[in-house]
């Protein structure tokens, strides 16, 4: 390969055999060619990919299948590739003293699709660190959510205890439930009707805060 797609090609397998020793280097080469490819388009869209790959003697319908082989491969999760990325970053952050910040947020992959991602907070920008892709037009429910999570809770370093922030679609009894029994703090947007149980009696957080509680403690 020549140009800049190869050599920013070649730097990234050169990174990825390093951190994934075990990962066979052809499998590597492939990724590590469409990553570059990616980043030079500036999308995912399968088809443009596709047509940029620096492979000018096969057709693009081969190139477009030889994508969506590599995609399809079970060795090749995005789980296990962004795994080690993953972990320097955090591990980077809990050293430093910084409180570890996760983003969870929803983001519309294709016209049919929806992705749910955690990202962790770096400066300004969020990083992303692992993610689930659900064919709907609306929310991604629960079960996406916990499984992107817990792909995340594998890369946290010993003691660490993050604070989860959302905005629209989180706060569900089943996201705060899941992030009290984790041992993680969270800021969450909450529905104002949604049920507060404290004390042995029942209202609503929206009850809650026009009676000027806004900090609530010991309540599910």
């Amino acid at each position: 390969m020549v140009g800049g797609i190869g050599r920013l090609a070649e730097a990234i397998a050169a990174d990825m055999q390093a951190r994934l020793p075990e990962q066979r280097k052809t499998q590597g080469g492939k990724l590590s060619l469409l990553v570059a490819t990616m980043l030079r388009e500036r999308g995912a869209n399968l088809m443009d990919l596709a047509a940029a790959l620096p492979r000018p003697v096969e057709l693009v319908a081969n190139r477009f299948q030889r994508i969506k082989r590599l995609l399809a491969n079970e060795r090749a999760t995005s789980d296990a590739v962004m795994a080690p990325h993953g972990r320097e970053v955090l591990e980077r952050l809990f050293a430093s003293g910084q409180r570890i910040v996760l983003l969870i947020d929803q983001a519309q992959a294709t016209a049919r699709h929806r992705a749910v991602m955690v990202a962790v907070r770096v400066g300004g920008r969020a990083l992303p660190l692992a993610w689930r892709v659900k064919q709907t037009r609306g929310a991604i429910g629960f079960a996406e959510q916990r499984q992107a999570l817990k792909a995340v809770a594998l890369l946290l370093p010993a003691g660490a205890k993050p604070v989860l922030m959302g905005d629209r679609f989180y706060g569900s009894p089943d996201l705060i439930a899941w992030a009290r029994a984790a041992g993680w703090d969270w800021r969450l947007r909450l529905k104002q009707d949604l049920l507060v149980f404290a004390a042995g009696g029942e209202s609503t957080l929206a009850a809650c805060l026009a009676a000027g509680d806004h900090v609530l403690r010991d309540w599910c």
